[in-house]
């Protein structure tokens, strides 16, 4: 039975099934339904004692009975989905190694050379092959670093929510870890870790393996959307800049990350404006963490260039700060391609360093966190928000909730109860001044899903950055009218399905406008009402019944 993950029912196997299947004697004698097995599968979650050990009950779930592994984490998507990725995965893929128990997915190494499109021969072949894969190199695994083959976690994790969010279909996904080496010395002297021994290779090395790779994945499954995950910065840029234009992929940390947080701040813009009185095109945005935050920078753009600013003009609107401050032409160090273009030239020589120095120069009306260092937001740097601002936009986005920059009780009484709130991670309810806050997760899962059904239904072939947008706005209109009045200005998690198929719908839209679809002009047919209800039916849901046909 566990043989074939996506076919086991288990105890739900009805009399006939056991008896053509040979299962007679070999399960227990009641029939139950997945409903039954779902209770008993929340029972055995609840009692573990740790998170790590929920999500090791939850993998090994997913790897002997799929659909019921999706049935519960759908069930309960508020207390699962954190447990199978973030902030837990974190903590999972530092213990990969430790906690394995079965291959999954498909490695691709350094010695694999030459011959990578021998090794692709290898993968299982689902009708239609895979449509979507989620593709690491380990470098910079959230924001606990060189994670080497162990990050292939990240990539199992990832496309869990595809599945669950989006309803592509579990046979259809493909993790794939490119091992390189690792650099982390803890890993190299770990006798149970299970990737190469050895120093990362050289990035001439990389560059040329990584070409293969790409080359090769694309011949073989053409219509397979690859996601580039958890790269260092100069990588994840580069990798951005030498394949989007050849192949149909994007990367989740500079694209995904960029359109969640364009969304984001479109609802919450709309919200403090309100409040303020004040014209979206007065918005400013002070950004921390230049890695994740150059790419961020770039689609938050598209919010200001919407308001009639040239690019130009709205990059100004934009102050970048890394670990050594304010970002500008004449700092006096050496700066990154992807910081060069967000080096201000208006600060008449003076350097500002200090968080709370830089807001009273840059007088922000929303403050982003990217740069995995906890605390950043300090109760004085949240004041200086409250003054600045009736209703303060406050988004700490890095992962996990252990490097996030404050957390939702901070910046609720660092504010008055004030702040438009959102994170990265998954926050409880605060209670203030007799009222109920309500978190929003800032997190790419409300949009990845979204844009990767779109891609697969329409066999895309390139992934654009007006698709990215595009899906960014479709984002922000999706709240409801009962999430407005609860001071959300994201989607309730429980509603991701829907969520995904709003966005899939619009991103559809938008490939069929660029003339990137394959699918012969099936979609660019359909009535936008139409074409949502066609989404919907096309996403894959975890019912035992279509097993008995």
């Amino acid at each position: 039975m566990a043989a074939n993950a996506a076919a086991n029912m288990d105890t739900a196997f009805d009399p006939e099934l056991r008896e053509k299947m040979g299962l007679r004697g070999l399960l227990p004698p009641a029939q139950q339904s997945m409903a039954t097995q779902i209770q008993r599968c929340l029972y055995q979650l609840r009692r573990k004692k740790t998170q790590l050990g929920k999500h090791v009950y939850l993998s090994s779930l997913r790897q002997t009975n799929t659909r019921l592994f999706y049935a519960v984490i759908m069930s309960e998507a508020e207390e699962c989905l954190p447990l199978i990725y973030t902030p837990v995965v974190g903590e999972a893929c530092q213990n990969f190694s430790k906690i394995y128990r079965r291959p999954e997915g498909l490695t691709l190494t350094i010695e694999d050379k030459g011959q990578v499109a021998k090794v692709l021969n290898n993968v299982p072949l689902p009708a239609g092959g895979p449509r979507i894969a989620v593709l690491t190199d380990g470098s910079r695994i959230l924001g606990i670093g060189d994670q080497g083959w162990d990050g292939l976690g990240i990539s199992i994790g990832k496309l869990c929510l595809y599945v669950a969010a989006a309803g592509i279909h579990p046979r259809a996904t493909l993790p794939i870890v490119v091992d390189l080496g690792t650099n982390s010395q803890e890993k190299l002297e770990d006798p149970m870790y299970l990737g190469l021994r050895q120093k990362r290779a050289s990035d001439d090395e990389y560059r040329e393996f990584l070409d293969e790779v790409m080359d090769a994945l694309n011949k073989k499954f053409p219509n397979l959307i690859i996601q580039f995950e958890d790269f260092t910065s100069d990588h994840a840029f580069e990798f951005l800049a030498r394949y989007q234009d050849k192949y149909p992929m994007f990367n989740d940390d500079i694209q995904g990350t960029g359109c969640v947080v364009l969304g984001t701040f479109v609802a919450a813009a709309r919200l403090s404006s309100k409040a303020s009185g004040k014209p979206l095109s007065e918005h400013r945005i002070l950004l921390t963490g230049a890695g994740s935050g150059a790419g961020v920078g770039k689609q938050l753009l598209s919010f200001f260039t919407q308001q009639g600013f040239t690019e130009e003009e709205a990059r100004k609107k934009i102050w970048m700060v890394d670990s050594k401050g304010l970002i500008t032409k004449d700092r006096g160090d050496k700066l990154a391609p992807q910081k060069q273009e967000w080096a201000r030239d208006d600060n008449n020589g003076q350097q500002f360093q200090s968080l709370e120095d830089i807001i009273d120069y840059a007088k922000p009306t929303a403050l982003i966190g990217l740069s995995t260092v906890p605390n950043t937001f300090t109760p004085s740097v949240l004041r200086k928000m409250a003054d600045l601002n009736k209703r303060p936009i406050i988004m700490p986005l890095s992962n996990p909730s252990s490097k996030s920059e404050c957390n939702h009780q901070q910046a609720i009484e660092g504010t008055d109860g004030r702040a438009i709130f959102a994170a990265g991670s998954p926050f409880g309810d605060v209670e203030y001044d007799g009222k109920t806050f309500k978190a929003s997760q800032a997190n790419n899962f409300l949009v990845f899903p979204g844009i990767g059904l779109a891609g697969a239904l329409t066999k895309v072939s390139r992934i654009t950055p007006s698709m990215i947008t595009t899906a960014a706005v479709s984002l922000a209109n999706c709240l409801t009218e009962e999430e407005e009045k609860e001071g959300r200005v994201l989607p309730d998690i429980a509603r991701i399905r829907e969520v995904s198929r709003d966005v899939a719908t619009a991103v559809i839209q938008q490939i069929n406008k660029e003339g990137y679809a394959r699918d012969g002009g099936y979609t660019a047919g359909f009535m936008e009402e139409n074409l949502k209800e066609w989404v919907e039916g096309e996403m894959w849901s975890p019912s035992y019944e279509k097993l008995h046909t």
